[in-house]
């Protein structure tokens, strides 16, 4: 009975606010919001939108960052795995990069920006040796005008992401048979993969993609922290409206987040136009026998492009962690004159009500979605009806919805049901985001459970219940636990959701290290750059050690 409302209540969760959102953010763009008066229909505040300066060039900065973050992002993960893939090192880049995928989006741009800050370690360790620099340089590298320092962040996050469902597709097609085939007619390693084998691939991460596009074109944390200030990204700018005090500026920040929702599908048309021409080109190739013998440059650039990105993250992350344990620390000196245990002290108290939202929001959302996806995979398995494409749309339809085309509707709805700022309405919107997550990472190994163990139970007589808790949930159980790490880590990153539906006064450790960026305060951003980094490395460190705990007494049946 549960696992046919699985679907059911899954489909509601996910588009209800969605829906509701959306419609809360049209209407008072088209200048019907009871609340302020607002009770006709008029295009004025789409024309006020459109005469705010500089706004063109926002929509332009959000559409480049979109597409550009997608192409690095794809470009560095299909040259790694066309060069590498089956190698030693793949083997061990994929294990350095992977760690990168539980951190939030936030902390990886407090990581870049206290790496290539003018004052940060990357300055400190060539200064003044090769630069002469004994202060700071003049020089706009965070928070550049064209928004290169924000999508480098974008980009170094993104790429973790796109190679893990890149190793989830490779399974799917016959890599290595591929691969003998196209060298046999003389293609180099890395025109043999992409004419042979990543056609298959991308068709399997395509929704990916897009959602990386998505996100990218709609950011609000990164942009806040790397993005321009002068003539800042779309998206934040229409934050900053809706938190305004004039609450009239509720109908300009709907008519922004229709402008966004355009960027967005703009930016997702122009990627389709790539497809195409990528397509071309790949045929083109095909027809006139161009094989590429000479591709080791290539293979380079993938393995450079991936090494680099991992390290820069690593480094930046490092340099918080000084940060937050250093006293006196000027530049140019590369490490701190002595190390303190004061801002964590001082901030203690402060980071407790923080901390403890975070938690409850993170573990109660994740609890739910497992939940629902472990109801809904049952119910998909007992039906015998895998996930079709509009299904798997449907999964995906909160990552490819722009967070602020309907989060602002969805707070709106939130105030007229009473329940702004509570935490039952911040689960519900985190579910939002963490169901998606949740359900994709269970899929496979879902599917792949061998169901012989299940016929086997049943044969002795064992019902339904004692099937899934005496051996499906214990064989899966690393499965479990990393579906809901990854989910409690999606939680954790969340900003404009809680933002908004927090209105201030349910705050977590993510949305209070965004607030401080502005501050400069390089200790106290450490301190909860660190709590953003530590939190989702920790429910990782559950899903890999509580499973070997459990099963250490079974090592001697491994095969």
């Amino acid at each position: 009975m549960l696992n046919r409302l699985g679907p059911t209540l899954t489909i509601l969760l996910l588009t209800g606010p969605i829906a509701f959102g959306l419609a809360g953010t049209v209407l008072p763009a088209l200048g019907f919001l009871p609340a302020l008066d607002g009770m006709k229909f008029t295009l004025a505040h789409l024309r006020d939108l459109f005469s705010e300066p500089a706004i063109l060039i926002s929509a332009g900065l959000s559409l480049v960052a979109g597409v550009v973050t997608a192409f690095l992002s794809l470009l560095a993960v299909m040259l790694f795995v066309a060069g590498f893939a089956g190698t030693r090192a793949f083997g061990r880049v994929q294990h350095l990069v992977s760690p990168l995928l539980s951190l939030p989006h936030a902390a990886a741009a407090f990581a870049l920006a206290f790496l290539i800050a003018p004052s940060g370690m990357l300055a400190r360790l060539v200064s003044p040796e090769m630069t002469g620099w004994e202060r700071p340089p003049d020089l706009l590298i965070v928070n550049d005008p064209m928004g290169l320092s924000m999508m480098a962040g974008l980009v170094v996050k993104e790429i973790p992401f796109l190679l893990l469902m890149t190793l989830a597709a490779l399974p799917q097609v016959p890599l290595r048979e591929t691969r003998m085939l196209t060298a046999s007619l003389g293609y180099g390693r890395v025109a043999g993969f992409v004419l042979g084998s990543w056609p298959a691939i991308y068709r399997q991460i395509r929704l990916p993609v897009f959602a990386v596009i998505a996100f990218a074109s709609s950011v609000v944390d990164v942009a806040m922290i790397l993005g321009p200030t002068r003539t800042a990204p779309l998206a934040a700018r229409l934050v900053t409206w809706m938190n305004d005090p004039d609450l009239s500026m509720r109908y300009l920040a709907s008519a922004g987040a229709l402008l966004q929702l355009a960027v967005t599908g703009l930016a997702l048309a122009f990627w389709l136009g790539l497809e195409r021409l990528g397509a071309a080109l790949s045929k083109r190739a095909a027809i006139r026998g161009w094989r590429f013998n000479q591709d080791a440059l290539l293979r380079a650039a993938g393995l450079a492009m991936m090494i680099l990105s991992a390290g820069i993250v690593f480094a930046g992350l490092a340099t918080l962690a000084l940060w937050s344990f250093a006293g006196l620390w000027q530049f140019p000196d590369a490490l701190p004159a002595s190390f303190t245990l004061r801002t964590w002290m001082r901030m203690l108290p402060s980071i407790l009500e923080p901390l403890q939202t975070t938690l409850l929001a993170g573990l109660l959302s994740t609890l739910i979605a497992s939940v629902l996806a472990i109801l809904c995979l049952m119910h998909e398995e007992e039906t015998g009806r895998r996930p079709g494409r509009g299904a798997l749309t449907l999964l995906y339809l909160p990552l490819l919805v722009p967070q602020v085309a309907f989060v602002f509707g969805l707070q709106l709805l939130l105030i007229y049901a009473g329940v702004l700022a509570t935490l039952p309405a911040l689960v519900l919107a985190h579910l939002v985001f963490v169901m998606p997550y949740a359900y994709l990472s269970l899929k496979e190994p879902w599917y792949a459970f061998d169901r012989r163990y299940d016929w086997i139970a049943a044969s002795l007589g064992k019902g339904r219940a004692r099937r899934f808790f005496s051996v499906r949930l214990p064989v899966m159980t690393r499965a479990v636990l990393t579906m809901a790490a990854v989910g409690f880590a999606v939680s954790v990153g969340l900003y404009l959701p809680t933002v908004l539906v927090g209105a201030g006064r349910l705050t977590t450790v993510t949305t209070e290290a965004v607030a401080l960026a502005s501050g400069g305060n390089g200790r106290v951003i450490g301190v909860y750059a660190f709590w953003q980094m530590l939190l989702p490395m920790m429910g990782f460190a559950v899903a890999t050690f509580v499973p070997a705990l459990i099963f250490r007494r079974f090592r001697g049946m491994q095969v």
